[in-house]
């Protein structure tokens, strides 16, 4: 499992995350890693994305308004979360920008990501086997194509694996099934993932496999 981080690190990154993009929409200046930031954050370099939703409750998932970050490790993870987040904040081509008023409306969560590892070609059918909803994210890659979905995404949507696959090949602009041709390459990666619980609120860790079991049950009521 991976879990680089303490929950002391992670709160300290969320709420990094929230004070990069405070900064950036009120001066538009990207703000440097802060003294008390814990040394193994400047040294240690992974993949990271920053989620923004909107606040619709404690209960319910919030609406996306921004989600951009790195597969892989192009910064430290401090300067990875302060860009991504003020990425997410303005640079999300299926929004407007933020606006300094929505901070309070708003949660954020931050992701770290394991390194990608390529999936064996040559047998994709066997892929979905090899992909653990609420373990792995996965990245769909053929030519200039390209689509990422981290691993909240099917436990929030109840997917399984299949359907993971072919939505992650839908997010790269490709038809459904591409990851059943053999010129398409699929990563998989897991992620430890810190978010706040309210607008500037506590943070927690979230528990993918728990969250998972809420789709058990709704399958079960339902059936």
């Amino acid at each position: 499992m991976f879990r680089p981080y303490s929950i002391e690190e992670g709160k300290f990154l969320v709420k990094l995350a929230r004070r990069a993009v405070e900064e950036y929409l009120r001066s538009g200046k990207i703000i440097q890693a802060p003294p008390d930031t814990p040394p193994r954050l400047l040294k240690d370099k992974y993949g990271v994305f920053t989620t923004i939703e909107v606040f619709m409750g404690k209960d319910r998932r919030g609406e996306l308004r921004g989600c951009i970050g790195f597969p892989q490790a192009v910064y430290n993870t401090v300067n990875g979360v302060i860009r991504s987040a003020i990425a997410a904040a303005v640079e999300d081509p299926r929004f407007e920008p933020m606006r300094i008023e929505e901070l309070s409306k708003v949660t954020f969560e931050v992701s770290i990501l394991s390194p990608l590892e390529l999936l064996e070609p040559g047998n994709p059918r066997s892929y979905p086997e090899k992909i653990v909803v609420g373990r792995h994210g996965i990245v769909i890659q053929k030519g200039y194509y390209s689509g990422l979905l981290l691993p909240q995404v099917p436990v929030e949507y109840c997917w399984d694996s299949m359907t993971f696959l072919n939505e992650g090949c839908m997010k790269a602009f490709l038809p459904p099934d591409c990851w059943l041709d053999e010129d398409t390459s699929v990563l998989i990666y897991e992620a430890q993932i810190f978010k706040e619980v309210e607008p500037n609120g506590e943070v927690f860790e979230r528990d993918l496999m728990e969250e998972l079991k809420g789709c058990k049950n709704a399958n079960k009521n339902e059936g």
